[in-house]
């Protein structure tokens, strides 16, 4: 199988960032929350769009990691760009700021498209990178990090979507562009034929033969293991802490360095650099980096260091918020452990329960992400609308340190 003529597996890299550069909108939710307090939202409110954005995308991951065999890797791509750019395309028509339009056509339908696509470039990137496992997935989904600097430069400092066009505008432009990246992505979302290897792994194969089938589980098998739900939690509180952090990172030290003396107006540039730039970049370099030092380190060991660092990062935070330079180191440090949860946690699933069924199972383990992503912007709004965004930070930091002992707990599953 090896001779035969097959795509260019590097063609699915390419694919793979395209798609997952317009998944990443949903990281660009901040950069319209100042209009919409203007507009007369609560903190809290501008929250719950992007914590149900989190949630119905977790939800129908699960989905569509069920459909990925029979609706097969390039119909759900194309079906998930589609219905992501009809959530914001309608938006932009009927939303206006609306707070249940926008829950509904930015939050549920946005989430949706995002949900079932995001599965299909990890799925069929393990296929055809068997050999390193956690490189292309830290590289499928770098785009998804990087994604969310684009798209916050282009509707503020870069290219002044929302001050030139209105938000309404800006909606139906984005929807546009993230249906045609995601469905030109999907056409190289394509599954190696069946026994076909990279040139040097059949070796590495055969020695792992023996053992192969004691470690492909099912769905059902995976959520009977202790160690599905110690790994489910510990991506909880990682994952709500970063996603806590990614609402806040404009709200948080725009008041942090009000009270230190600067400009509203600085205050909003200093922060939106910190969310747009430093933690964006980080957040993209942190899942390639993470995921190659994975291959190394292994999944484990990786997430038990990441966890514990981010821990400490997030309740520091509370002191970094304030100052210009240290607001920035805190947005790329928590950014970059923040990106590593996508690359780290697909892998050590697939390492766990199998790679044969992670297309399956992985969006079990993601469910987290969408747990997280309710808990952590929720309790960052609450604590906001209470003059209390300390308090949010201290309690998501400590939680995730708390899922560094879950992580260390991890023992290899047996059948």
């Amino acid at each position: 199988m090896n001779n035969q003529k097959v795509m260019n597996r590097s063609l699915v890299v390419v694919g793979a960032i395209l798609i997952q550069l317009a998944l990443g909108a949903i990281y660009a939710w901040s950069v319209f929350t100042p209009s919409l307090a203007e507009a007369g939202w609560s903190k809290e409110e501008t929250q719950w769009v992007f914590a149900i954005g989190l949630a119905s995308f977790a939800v129908f991951m699960v989905f569509a990691g069920r459909k990925l065999n029979s609706w097969g890797p390039q119909k759900l791509t194309i079906i998930g760009g589609i219905i992501l750019g009809l959530g914001y395309f309608l938006a932009g028509i009927f939303g206006g700021t609306n707070f249940f339009m926008l829950l509904i056509l930015i939050g549920l339908v946005g989430g949706a498209g995002i949900g079932f696509a995001y599965v299909v470039p990890i799925a069929v990137g393990m296929r055809w990178f068997p050999d390193k496992k956690g490189m292309i997935t830290g590289l499928a989904v770098a785009g998804f990090g990087f994604g969310a600097m684009l798209w916050v430069k282009l509707a503020g400092s870069w290219g002044h979507l929302i001050a030139n066009l209105g938000l309404d505008t800006t909606f139906i432009v984005y929807g546009i562009v993230f249906a045609v990246m995601v469905i030109i992505g999907g056409l190289w979302m394509k599954f190696p034929p069946v026994g076909w290897k990279p040139e040097g792994y059949e070796e590495a194969e055969v020695k792992a033969t023996s053992k192969s089938d004691d470690k492909e589980f099912s769905s059902n098998e995976m959520l009977s293991k202790p160690q599905f739900f110690l790994i489910f939690l510990t991506f909880v509180f990682s994952a709500g802490a970063g996603l806590m952090s990614i609402g806040l990172m404009k709200l948080y030290p725009m008041e942090a360095l009000q009270a230190n003396g600067l400009s509203s107006v600085e205050a909003s540039a200093i922060a939106g650099t910190a969310m747009a730039v430093f933690f964006s970049l980080a957040n993209g370099l942190g899942r390639i980096i993470w995921g190659t030092l994975s291959d190394t380190l292994g999944r484990k060991t990786s997430i038990i260091i990441m966890t514990a660092t981010q821990g400490v990062l997030v309740i520091l935070f509370t002191y970094m918020a304030g100052n210009e330079y240290l607001l920035y180191l805190g947005a790329t440090l928590i950014g970059f452990n923040f990106g590593g949860n996508f690359a780290l946690f697909p892998t050590i699933t697939a390492d766990t329960f199998g790679a044969k069924n992670v297309g399956q199972n992985y969006p079990f383990v993601f469910l987290a992400y969408g747990v997280g992503g309710i808990l952590g912007p929720i309790l960052g709004g609450k604590m906001g609308d209470l003059n209390n965004f300390p308090m949010a930070f201290t309690i998501s930091g400590i939680a995730v340190l708390i899922g560094t002992v879950l992580m260390i707990m991890v023992k290899p599953a047996k059948k």
